[in-house]
């Protein structure tokens, strides 16, 4: 079983600095679904960076970044401190349709590999993957310090597991699993084709 973790570090500009894992989706917010989506894969679950979110929740732990401000990977490498399994499974915090059995499939393919990384006609995707935390977290360590701040820059120091759009599709539409909430029409569109659709 791995450790999961919702980086939960950034605000959106376009949705006036607000947590856009507060923004509801149908019947509860992304943070609720994705706590219920990895409530069904995992028994240590993260939340990275940000502000404590209130109420708390008894499933997940808080975490702070240690380099607040340096972007998603400052969460992966907090996320890879406090892990207490091997393995990490890590989302963005605004990623409302992502479903337990995408994020198994994608643990699933995870032996022998530092990383597992969904890569779509849209490239990589880094802030939905599985990372082993050793030797992840030298890797990530080492390019804070440097201050490349690129997930993706990571991988040509890792085996990187890439998962195509094809055997993503075994769990779902990868178009739709893997998109994210970065403008008001997107978390309106969503709110519309998710509201009745359950959690996890």
């Amino acid at each position: 079983m791995p450790s999961a973790a919702i980086l939960n570090g950034g605000r959106s500009v376009r949705f006036g600095g607000c947590d856009k894992g507060a923004l509801v989706v149908g019947a509860a917010t992304i943070r609720e679904r994705q706590l219920a989506v990895l409530a069904a894969i995992s028994d240590d679950i993260l939340i990275v960076g940000g502000t404590e979110p209130a109420p708390r929740d008894s499933r997940a732990r808080w975490i702070p970044d240690r380099h607040p401000g340096r972007g998603p990977l400052a969460g992966l490498e907090a996320a890879l401190l406090h892990a207490r399994h091997p393995l990490v499974v890590v989302v963005a915090c605004d990623m409302p349709a992502i479903s337990a059995a995408l994020l198994a499939r994608l643990h699933s393919l995870a032996d022998g590999w530092d990383a597992v990384v969904p890569r779509t006609g849209r490239g990589y995707h880094p802030l939905c993957a599985v990372y082993r935390v050793t030797p992840c977290l030298p890797v990530v360590t080492s390019h804070l310090a440097a201050g490349d701040l690129a997930v993706r820059d990571l991988f040509p120091a890792l085996r990187v597991r890439e998962v195509t759009e094809a055997e993503l599709a075994v769990t779902g539409d990868p178009r739709q699993l893997l998109t994210n909430v970065n403008t008001p029409a997107e978390h309106e569109a969503l709110a519309t084709r998710l509201a009745h659709e359950p959690l996890s």
